[in-house]
């Protein structure tokens, strides 16, 4: 078996690792030389080219399961647009009737509610947020462009673990205040149960069409960052609350995924998938 990557990065090499583990061949775009040297030493093939330059695409490779997971680098001039819908439009067009099945990495954004509501597959779309409706085309995009029984869409909520906490733990200790509600909601997923999920759904052909990707238990910003700070040595957070504008209050159900899937969670909530992250980043 032989799987494509679009976009090699915190999820990404994971997933790649799993894949390499069980002899899969993977190779994987990347857009630099740097980097390819890096993915090499993995045991992943380079493929050179940015989403953004269809013509640096024409070296994609027929694979038979692809995992599209670009996130947006701030640090460059594209636009989370350009990146997004574009860029996913170019990979599309160059693989086209190659691809044989797709997994698409999405977010959470896509929903709007934001007054403690539990959401599943089947809730209304309507962000609040540019960056929602642009992830929102996104799917549509990959929808218009594959039938459910080729592209999955995994609407991930935030991605945690070593390297990557929802706070930065300097901000943590020294008391920085946290602008929003903290009885508000967060949906969270480790990155290693995040890994193993698209491993599992990428050995099924028979799939729904979208899943939601989150741990158990959603938790109150309060609590999540009360713990974050108990667990990094620091005084109890500080909130600075406005009552608009601060919402992201929904809560994110992943009873499709378990129904379908089973229990995979390693992490079912950040009181076991916290002190893990906290662990191995050696803090």
């Amino acid at each position: 078996m032989r799987a494509l990557i679009i976009g090699c990065g915190y999820l990404g090499r994971r997933v790649a690792a799993i894949w390499l583990s069980e002899r899969v061949e993977v190779s994987a775009l990347t857009r630099t030389d740097e980097n390819a040297a890096k993915l090499t030493e993995s045991g992943i093939e380079p493929i050179v080219g940015d989403v953004l330059r269809r013509e640096s695409l024409r070296s994609l490779p027929a694979a038979e399961i692809v995992l599209y997971a670009v996130g947006h680098d701030r640090r460059a001039a594209a636009s989370k647009r350009d990146v997004y819908v574009d860029g996913l439009a170019n990979v599309l067009a160059s693989l086209g009737p190659r691809l044989q099945r797709l997994i698409y990495v999405s977010s959470t954004s896509v929903y709007g509610q934001d007054a403690g509501e539990w959401v599943d597959e089947d809730s209304e779309t309507q962000p609040t947020t540019e960056d929602g409706w642009i992830v929102l085309a996104a799917e549509e995009l990959v929808r218009k462009s594959h039938s459910a029984d080729v592209a999955t869409v995994l609407r991930f909520s935030g991605i945690y673990g070593p390297e990557r906490l929802l706070r930065r733990v300097e901000a943590v200790r020294s008391g920085e205040p946290i602008a929003a509600n903290p009885d508000g909601f967060l949906n969270v997923i480790h990155i290693d149960d995040g890994a193993r999920i698209v491993g599992r759904i990428a050995e099924r052909d028979a799939v729904q069409p979208t899943y939601l990707v989150t741990d158990d238990v959603p938790v109150r910003r309060r609590e999540y960052y009360s713990l974050l700070a108990k667990l990094v040595g620091a005084r109890k957070p500080a909130f600075q609350f406005r009552e608009a504008g601060q919402g992201l209050n929904k809560r994110c159900s992943n009873a499709r995924l378990k129904a379908d899937f089973g229990d995979l969670l390693c992490y079912p909530s950040i009181e076991s998938g916290l002190p893990q992250a906290i662990g191995k980043q050696g803090i």
